[in-house]
């Protein structure tokens, strides 16, 4: 559908009337976080939004999410999916906001409160607009974005999908390295798979002041580390994006004592599903025989995670077309590939999707530059307006 300029107008008009409501949305979500799979709080929040503006919905998708659905004139003409995150994450907030979360250690540290915010104050302008606009659109409230078992395989199994089918699928995702006001878009590939990687490294522990009697496994992990680099510098075709990086090791001995085990937690990230797998075979391999060629042994487990993520040409076309309408061709910024992950890559593979990025920095507000996933994140909220203006032409028109 063509969204005219009438339309585009009065859906500003009204996304300027209920800023304030948005905002005490999402500081209502932001003083109220709950970690992956705990969203009950959260869920009925949303339930109670949607029951207030009249918004049917189901519950209970993979166990806490939620799935509404609006329809316009002609609802079977096309439908189109506008999908948000619901989970916070392990943190311990020190942003010093007077609607700080009240949970101890835990924190909207990724901005899920501003995407739900954004998806509810679309919902309340697409219900109130239905007459105005055809077909359907289903809002999609995801759990568990977070945990590494993904919420998106779960609604998908729970027929998020189906009934009707989206033609296209939309999300978007706060960044803080983007002014409030713009937006980021990039067809084609965009955020990178994600597999976490658990080696035990065996060998043979003892006193440290007679190494000869034992199998070091200290020097063994330290020698796997160094030779597992080789996979991205060696083994990687240089055209396929890849990241292998180790950020945990666990030697549980001490200054003269040379323990038996050492642990060893990673993750690779690439673009690529045949050279994924060969990357987790060339791991296992070089781990394994390297432990080997110094006497231990090492046990290695790919724990398997999102695919990348895969921004459709045409969806992501419209998306560009319709900021640029809403906010100047000028805030539509292109966006770099990402070595992050996002479990919305699950929806990209099966339905023409676009995830794309809100700006919410402000260098004027502290913590509005701060990386995702620290203590110090927020936005600046004056982007909430932007989000749920493009959130809606694009249920309209996406």
């Amino acid at each position: 559908m063509v969204l005219d300029d009438s339309l585009l107008n009065l859906l500003t008009e009204r996304a300027k009337q209920y800023h304030d409501d948005t905002v005490a949305m999402r500081r209502h979500l932001h003083r109220h976080p709950e970690l992956s799979t705990e969203e009950v709080e959260t869920g009925r929040y949303i339930a109670q939004q949607l029951k207030q503006w009249g918004i049917p919905y189901q519950d209970g998708l993979a166990d806490t999410g939620l799935c509404a659905m609006i329809t316009g004139v002609e609802p079977d003409s096309r439908c189109v999916a506008l999908r948000a995150d619901m989970d916070a994450l392990p943190i311990t907030e020190q942003t010093g906001l007077p609607f700080a979360s009240e949970r101890a250690g835990v924190m909207h540290a990724c901005g899920h409160d501003a995407h739900m915010a954004c998806l509810l104050g679309a919902a309340r302008l697409l219900q109130e607009t239905r007459t105005l606009w055809k077909g359907t659109v289903k809002l999609i409230f995801q759990p568990s974005e977070e945990d590494f078992r993904s919420g998106a395989p779960q609604m998908i199994a729970g027929g998020v999908l189906e009934n009707p089918k989206p033609q296209h699928i939309y999300a978007m995702h706060v960044l803080p390295d983007l002014p409030a006001g713009k937006v980021g878009m990039k067809a084609g590939q965009y955020m990178a798979s994600t597999d976490e990687l658990y080696l035990t490294v065996k060998g043979k522990g003892g006193h440290a002041a007679t190494p000869e009697l034992n199998v070091d496994t200290v020097i063994v992990a330290a020698n796997i580390l160094t030779a597992l680099q080789q996979v991205v510098s060696r083994q990687a075709p240089p055209y396929i994006p890849t990241v292998l990086s180790f950020g945990r090791i666990i030697g549980e001995g001490r200054t003269n004592i040379i323990p038996s085990e050492v642990h060893i937690e990673g993750t690779i990230r690439t673009f690529n599903e045949v050279w994924r797998k060969q990357a987790h075979e060339n791991i296992t391999r070089c781990a394994v025989e390297t432990a080997k060629a110094m006497g231990g042994d090492c046990e290695v487990t790919v724990d398997h995670g999102y695919p990348f993520v895969l921004n459709d040409a045409e969806a992501t076309q419209r998306a560009r077309d319709l900021a640029g309408r809403l906010f100047s061709p000028a805030n539509v910024e292109e966006l770099p590939l990402r070595m992050t992950a996002e479990d919305f890559a699950y929806y990209s593979h099966l339905i023409p999707a676009c995830l794309f990025r809100l700006g919410t920095a402000n260098p004027d507000q502290k913590g509005t530059q701060s990386n995702l996933h620290t203590p110090e994140f927020t936005v600046d909220e004056s982007a909430l307006l932007t989000g749920v203006l493009l959130m809606t032409a694009l249920g309209i028109a996406g």
